[in-house]
């Protein structure tokens, strides 16, 4: 009986020293593994190297992890290596990756070069302009730069590849907006729900996220709301309730 949670954001490199990350802080993660542990449930969690993490525990194996891809590598090699009742994935994964990170000046050179063999630049010109310049951590950009162009490239849809690794599992994702609708909150979740083979999906807004709340609903995979939480520890019960009631019925 083992579970598989993810924690924490992904963090993107711009050079050796900088990089692009988001305001997850695991503090979820670890009260889902509370929860699990407390009930003697073994958990391999892949958490980012930023996060908060959980206490250590005889039943909990940690996998540190920074970038998108390293999440992608490690969830594949654990996901088609070992059986999971569950994996629930509360990252924040990166939507978007460094392709090329250039100062002002190096890309007046770059543009003024590729101006020469063209006399019009069009969109694929720029894409292959900036493929071609596409190493975001080879150094340290300097500070002095009057300017800094960042060309973002998408990261894998992680989430997708799930059920793809393991579709045995039963998949916990999540759903996070920004000040919208109740009603297009449960929409867009819904919508992730079959996009992602998700067997429950938790949405939440961030404007009702904060140190006192976490507002959360709990769809199931027909789309109905079955649960709601006020607080990080709730969300924790109501998923392990849910998980419960699924592992019980399988030994039945």
């Amino acid at each position: 009986m083992k579970v598989l949670i993810t924690a924490g954001g992904t963090s993107e490199p711009i050079d050796q020293v900088r990089s692009i990350t988001n305001h997850a802080s695991g503090t979820l993660g670890i009260e889902i593994a509370k929860v699990f542990l407390q009930n003697g449930v073994m958990i391999d969690y892949v958490v980012t190297k930023s996060a908060k993490k959980p206490a250590a525990d005889e039943h909990l194996k940690m996998h540190l992890v920074n970038s998108t891809q390293e999440v992608y590598d490690c969830l594949e090699q654990l996901l088609t290596t070992q059986k999971y009742s569950a994996v629930i994935h509360t990252m924040a994964i990166s939507d978007f990756t460094t392709q090329a990170s250039l100062s002002i000046e190096a890309l007046t050179t770059a543009l003024n070069q590729a101006y020469k063999a063209k006399d019009q630049l069009k969109e694929e010109d720029l894409f292959a302009l900036f493929a071609s310049m596409a190493n975001p951590t080879a150094s340290k950009i300097s500070s002095k730069t009057k300017g800094l162009v960042l060309s973002l490239q998408p990261t894998p849809k992680i989430i997708q590849s799930i059920k793809h690794w393991q579709h045995t599992t039963v998949l916990f994702g999540f759903k996070l907006l920004a000040n919208v609708t109740q009603e297009n909150l449960l929409q867009v979740a819904r919508n992730s729900l079959e996009k992602n083979q998700a067997d429950f999906v938790i949405a939440n807004d961030l404007s009702e996220i904060d140190a006192q709340q976490h507002h959360a609903y709990l769809l199931d995979s027909t789309g109905k709301v079955i649960a709601q939480g006020y607080q990080k520890s709730e969300i924790a019960q109501m998923i392990f309730k849910q998980w419960q009631q699924i592992y019980q019925q399988k030994e039945e």
